[in-house]
């Protein structure tokens, strides 16, 4: 039986456009991962191409600066992380951590890519949707890096 939660992709930028039989087969290719609060779940620089859905909790993202992780974002459920590695095969950019218990799902890419055969409309339809979460985390950063500078250069009136 697999565990992953169909809901919780349907409500997720991956499955807004899936319909239950698309949804079914993209969970047959998941994997539920439960973490305890401070586990790991991923290193930096770990080559690791899985994408994360983060079902239920909440988990941190550490970054190395120097010779110092900082802890750079804290993801909400229904968000993702890996679409970089996921897409380009590259290593992993951040260090994923549980913040209290946490429920990950993950999809790896040879699961991915054996759709391209059986199932090339829903292939697409998931492409689009990591367009779209990169474009969403994107705009995240673009908005953060707004608001250190107007901080940084006391500019909108609010410092």
């Amino acid at each position: 039986m697999n565990s992953i939660d169909t809901s919780k992709l349907k409500n997720s930028f991956l499955g807004e456009e899936l319909d239950a039989p698309d949804l079914e087969a993209l969970a047959g290719l998941m994997q539920a991962h439960k973490l305890a609060d401070g586990e790991v779940l991923v290193d930096e620089g770990a080559d690791d191409q899985r994408l994360f859905l983060l079902a239920d909790g909440r988990l941190e993202v550490w970054s190395n600066r120097g010779d110092t992780p900082e802890r750079v974002h804290v993801m909400k459920p229904g968000e993702f992380a890996g679409t970089r590695a996921f897409v380009d095969h590259a290593p992993r950019q951040a260090t994923l951590k549980a913040h209290g218990d946490a429920t990950v799902y993950s999809l790896a890419p040879g699961h991915f890519e054996s759709l391209l055969e059986s199932r090339p409309r829903l292939v697409y339809k998931i492409m689009r949707a990591l367009f779209r979460i990169t474009h969403v985390n994107l705009m995240r950063m673009n908005s953060e890096a707004r608001e250190l500078a107007n901080y940084v250069f006391k500019r909108g009136g609010r410092y």
